[in-house]
């Protein structure tokens, strides 16, 4: 795989999976074990290690790597190692290859780090690469594809595949093995990188024992099945039990991310730098580092905005100063090198932005944050930006009611099972987990009024 995906495992940590690699089975010298994308051949020495210690015959090793230089390295490393074999090869090409036992570290490669053309061809190839899927979901996919009856896997990845929306197809195919240990590893595995890594053991055997859950304190507890392939974390967190009654979503008009130009700062200025000419295009903005209490900060810069109020981008001749100063040549250039120009206009922004319902009164929160905070746009003038998620009430009545709940100790303690974790344990919102954010029933009233406003009715 690409060097951009290599993340050499701690020794400590690859002796604690060849442990669990080894830990129902001990491999004879015919048993085949893999390490896909290995690197510079962590889980090779740690495989020796185990095997000396236990005064075991070594089995038969294979390792595929995609980059040249690692291979070089390790056919120079263990070329007297006859149960060795290195590949250089691409893992995720197809295969109908065997191992009983199947071990590493896959690299963790985004989408968005992906050229098209490679996309699109994961997403023909595997059942896992859908919406904004990471590399190490496929590893995943090919190895179990590639394991024996009884055979047994140990993968260290980040924790996210467990409750993030895109590796919902990945927590379904899961549901067909048998995941015999969850396994928190401390936040500072890879030093310098945020991953909440985590130990996954996955076998083939059938067997009715539950899955074990070692958290990153060091305590054990067991859960007996995993549901569908919603997000796992409230039933790991023992929060699993599905609220009755109405959801965020269901009284609300929008729930979504701010604005998303694909770059700010060149439709960014200070309120005081505003012509004339470029008052009717500027709306002022926040960003989320700007949200810091439930009061409504103060805006200083506005965001030139060329669209219509319903969201429908001006044609370049009605841009009159606005066209003049985006075409100016650093500006210009900036845009261009944006995705997006390739099937839209370069002033375009990235995302089209629902203004009818963005310039509303609606309710404000930083994507990012210890504790998440709502603050209330009154007024319904400000556009966020991307790092902002907005709520739309459908009753303009109960906005203030209903920020007040999501200020609340019921609603932070909900999410704070639900929500994806970020760097210094901070949480992530997103849309989706906002929407199913269970409402009181004192708050029965919002729903009730978006359905009578659906019906047509005052």
């Amino acid at each position: 795989m690409p060097v951009k995906g290599f993340v050499p495992t701690p020794s400590a940590v690859v002796d604690l999976m060849v442990e669990k690699l080894f830990a129902e089975r001990t491999p004879t010298p015919h048993s085949r074990i893999l390490d896909p994308g290995c690197g510079r051949g962590a889980f090779v020495d740690g495989i020796m290690r185990w095997c000396d210690k236990n005064e075991i015959t070594l089995p038969q090793i294979v390792g595929i790597e995609s980059d040249p230089s690692h291979v070089e390295h390790l056919r120079a490393r263990f070329s007297g190692l006859g149960n060795f074999e290195i590949r250089h090869a691409d893992y995720l090409q197809a295969s109908t290859e065997e191992f009983d036992f199947i071990i590493g570290n896959p690299p963790y490669v985004s989408i968005t780090s992906l050229a098209v053309e490679e996309r699109e061809t994961y997403r023909s190839r595997y059942q896992t690469a859908r919406g904004r899927f990471d590399l190490y979901l496929l590893f995943f996919e090919q190895s179990l594809r590639s394991i024996t009856r009884n055979g047994r896997l140990v993968f260290i990845t980040p924790e996210k595949f467990l409750y993030v929306e895109s590796a919902s197809p990945f927590r379904e195919l899961l549901r067909r093995y048998t995941v015999e240990e969850l396994h928190f590893v401390d936040e500072e595995t890879f030093a310098g990188l945020v991953t909440y890594p985590l130990i996954t053991t996955v076998t083939t055997k059938s067997t009715t024992r539950p899955t074990s859950i070692v958290d990153r304190e060091g305590s054990v507890r067991s859960i007996s099945q995993f549901g569908a392939s919603t997000s796992w974390m409230p039933l790991l967190r023992n929060a699993d039990k599905v609220p009755e009654g109405p959801c965020l979503e269901d009284a609300c008009l929008r729930i979504s991310c701010g604005v998303a130009t694909g770059a700010d700062s060149a439709f960014l200025l200070n309120h005081d730098a505003l012509t004339p000419g470029l008052r009717p295009f500027a709306h002022p903005t926040l960003a989320g580092r700007d949200i810091t209490s439930v009061k409504l900060p103060s805006s200083h810069r506005s965001l030139l905005v060329p669209y219509d109020r319903w969201g429908r981008l001006l044609p370049e001749s009605e841009l009159g100063e606005l066209g003049e100063f985006l075409s100016q040549p650093e500006r210009k250039k900036q845009l261009n090198t944006r995705t997006c120009v390739s099937y839209k206009p370069w002033y375009a922004f990235h995302e089209t932005p629902p203004l009818n319902h963005i310039l509303r009164p609606k309710i404000l929160c930083k994507d990012i944050g210890g504790k998440p905070v709502f603050v209330v746009d009154s007024a319904g003038s400000l556009v966020p930006r991307h790092s902002i998620y907005y709520i739309v009430p459908t009753s303009l009545e109960g906005i203030t009611e209903l920020a007040e709940y999501l200020n609340s100790a019921a609603a932070a303690n909900w999410l704070w099972d639900n929500c994806q974790r970020a760097a210094k344990g901070f949480l992530r919102l997103q849309s989706h987990v906002l929407k199913r954010l269970p409402l009181p029933q004192s708050l029965d009233w919002l729903v009730t009024q978006k359905e009578l406003t659906a019906a047509g009715v005052e």
